[in-house]
Order: C-alpha cells, then sequence, then structure tokens
C-alpha cells in the first residue's frame, strides 16, 4: 500500500450531507489539491457507497477510492467482489479499496438482519474476499459464507488478479485485533479521541503478530471528523450537532472515547433513540460541552484543526479522511493540502 510522496498522506470523507453531483465535484478538487483518497459512506437508508465512487471513478484520475464501509449482512459475498472488479475495470488498478463492517443496531434489526457473531462474519468475508479477487476458484464453507466451485468469471477484459485491497471498519478492540491479523487494513472510526488510538493501535499490532505480520503490514486511514471555520464557535456548534446525534444513537463509539457513561444515558434520553428528529437533537446538543467537541473531533479554526488531525496522525492513523461538516470544504481542503504536521 502506498501513500503520498509528501509524508503525510490525506483524504476526504463524503456522506449525503450535500448533493452528489456536489460530492463528483469536491472529489475532482480534492484530486487537483494533491489529495490521495476519497472514502464514500454508506450511513443509515440515505446513500449507498457504490453508486457515488462509479461517479467519482468517471470523474477523476489517480485518486483512490474507498467504501467507508458497506456491510456485510446484506450483500452477497462474491456479488460484492464482483462489484469490486467491476469498479477496478472502471477506475482502474489500484485504485479500489474495498471497506466492510458489521453495521449497526437499530437499523440492521429493523431490515432484518440478524448481527450474530459479527467477528465471525466479517473474518470469513475477508477470507473469501481475497481468494476471490485473487481469481481463484473458491469453495468455502462457513458459517455465514457459502460458496461451492465459485470464481469471477471474466471472459472479456483482463482477467488477472485484482488489485483491490480489503479494509475492515473497526472501533472495538477484538474487531481491531481480528482486523490486524486477517486484513489488508483498518478504516478506524471517527468520533474517537487519539488517546483511544492507544489502544486500539495496541490491538491492531496483537492480531497482526498472531499472523506473522509487522504493525507496518497493516494500512490505517481513520476518519476524522473536522469542522473548519474562522469562527472557533461556529465550527464547535457545527460539529456538536453530530456528536449529540452519536451519543444517543451510537453509545458504543461513544463509550470507546472514554466519554462519561452519565453523558451518554443523558444524551441518548434527550433525543429519544433513533431516528431522532431536529427538535430533540437541539435539545441534547445543550448538554454537550466543548471539551468533549474538541476531544473528539478537529474543530475550530484552521490552524487548530492542522493541530487536531496531526494528533490522530502522532497516535497511530496512517492517513486521516476528514469529514468536513462545514459549508466551506474547499477550505478544508486548501488548509490541508499542503500538509498538516
Amino acid at each position: 500500500m502506498s501513500g503520498s510522496t509528501r509524508g503525510d498522506r490525506i483524504g476526504l470523507y463524503l456522506q449525503d450531507k450535500r448533493p452528489l453531483d456536489r460530492n463528483v465535484e469536491l472529489a475532482q478538487y480534492a484530486e487537483e489539491q494533491g489529495f490521495d483518497e476519497i472514502w464514500q459512506a454508506e450511513s443509515r437508508l440515505a446513500r449507498d457507497a457504490i453508486s457515488p465512487l462509479g461517479a467519482y471513478a468517471s470523474a477523476t484520475d489517480e485518486i483512490k477510492l474507498g467504501t467507508g464501509v458497506i456491510n456485510v449482512w446484506t450483500r452477497n459475498v462474491a456479488l460484492t467482489a464482483q462489484t469490486a472488479s467491476t469498479l477496478e475495470e472502471l477506475a482502474g488498478p489500484d485504485r479500489i479499496e474495498l471497506g466492510i463492517g458489521a453495521w449497526w443496531e437499530p437499523l440492521a434489526s429493523k431490515v432484518g438482519c440478524n448481527r450474530e457473531k459479527p467477528l465471525l462474519a466479517m473474518r470469513e468475508w475477508v477470507e473469501a474476499l481475497h481468494q476471490l479477487l485473487d481469481m481463484e476458484n473458491v469453495t468455502y464453507d462457513g458459517e455465514f459464507v457459502d460458496l461451492e466451485d465459485v470464481e469471477l468469471d471474466v471472459v472479456h477484459g483482463d482477467s488477472g488478479p485484482r488489485t483491490v485491497d480489503v479494509y475492515v471498519g473497526a472501533t472495538g478492540f477484538q474487531a481491531l485485533e481480528m482486523s490486524g491479523e486477517y486484513a489488508d487494513g483498518v478504516v478506524m472510526n471517527y468520533l474517537v479521541s487519539p488517546e483511544y488510538n492507544d489502544r486500539a493501535i495496541d490491538a491492531i499490532e496483537t492480531g497482526a503478530e498472531r499472523a506473522g505480520r509487522d504493525l507496518d503490514d497493516i494500512d490505517r486511514p481513520q476518519l476524522v471528523v473536522a469542522s473548519m471555520d474562522h469562527d472557533e464557535q461556529k465550527a464547535l456548534d457545527d460539529a456538536r450537532e453530530l456528536i449529540t446525534q452519536y451519543l444517543g444513537q451510537q453509545p458504543h463509539i461513544m463509550k470507546a472515547s472514554g466519554v462519561s457513561q452519565d453523558l451518554i444515558d443523558d444524551v441518548g434520553d434527550a433525543i429519544g433513540g433513533w431516528p431522532a428528529d431536529h427538535e430533540d437533537i437541539q435539545t441534547g446538543m445543550e448538554l454537550v460541552p466543548d471539551d468533549v467537541v474538541r476531544k473528539l473531533t478537529a474543530s475550530g479554526t484552521p490552524e487548530q484543526v492542522r493541530e487536531q488531525v496531526a494528533g490522530y496522525v502522532e497516535s497511530g492513523a496512517d492517513a486521516p479522511i476528514i469529514y468536513q461538516l462545514g459549508d466551506d470544504v474547499e477550505l478544508l481542503v486548501d488548509e490541508l493540502a499542503d500538509g498538516y504536521l
């Protein structure tokens, strides 16, 4: 896995906050300014990750493109390998980074998915994906992956091994260990603190050593929520809204970062679970202090954001993948394109 020759590899994280044609423009702009990667979210039931990557691939030339992340419950593993192969055909070699994950509750159960044994499911997926993308004939008798005499049936075009790297999106330490043992890389989560990274890196290294690998063999991009504005208080308030939603809806991430259980409970009670309406989120925001916002995000003026982004790299991330909450994404790209160290 190769990174930027600048020594400060960086990427941009795109969600459903902006129209898709605007995201295509941002992907082009990020590439023009020297960004290394684009990762597309697949959160809630708003926008899938695969369709936008096809658009970005058609509109860019070299920037890497990743799914950040798709889940292992609603797609067949062979179909996912086929999809990754198709994206590589569209984008060219060494550009597609396939991030998979275990999804989250209560959304999974609401659509009929049973997330039992998620670590085993992801392990089987990683193993099967590697074999399929290596263009092997695969028979796999697992609890979650069941393949018999299956291979990517490429008749026209390049039938050689695909250059797609398989990443696991992981937050819990057992998942991080598993990722270090089997995956090409780990998409480390956002809304965590640099102090969380210390434990996370230890877990990845433990898994890598179990497989006879070094920590440096495991690529470690990290999603980083950023709220950059020349008005520091506006930047903090923009980030506070997202943190409030996660405190109430994905408390496992907040707990992993050392947020107090009392705050998690209070915000959860205020917003009433998932999905929360705008009024409840606004009520919950009043409970979240500035120090928690700064602990979990890179928020503030451009100088403050650069310093906080560097903190994630110093604590073990290979590449910050920046999710800009404010409207001026170009400001963030411009400020970080020339380095953050």
